[in-house]
């Protein structure tokens, strides 16, 4: 039964120790990422930017006003 234990745990401590040694010991090389963006003109600061604040205070205006107490 001592055996048995000190075989599994010999097993397993070689499949781990060769799985971590997989692969080569090279430092990879990372190539950085070229990101272009666009921005369309007025998308962000425009009438668009404007907008969903005054949807929001409408909204908070109309329950204010169907306010029954």
């Amino acid at each position: 039964m001592n055996i048995m234990k000190i075989a599994a745990a010999s097993i397993a401590a070689v499949s781990l120790a060769t799985a971590s040694m997989a692969g080569s010991l090279a430092e990879p090389e990372v190539e950085p990422m070229i990101e272009v963006v666009e921005e369309e003109p007025g998308s962000s600061a425009g009438s668009g930017g404007i907008l969903l604040p005054l949807l929001g205070l409408a909204v908070v205006a109309a329950l204010i006003a169907s306010d029954d107490s």
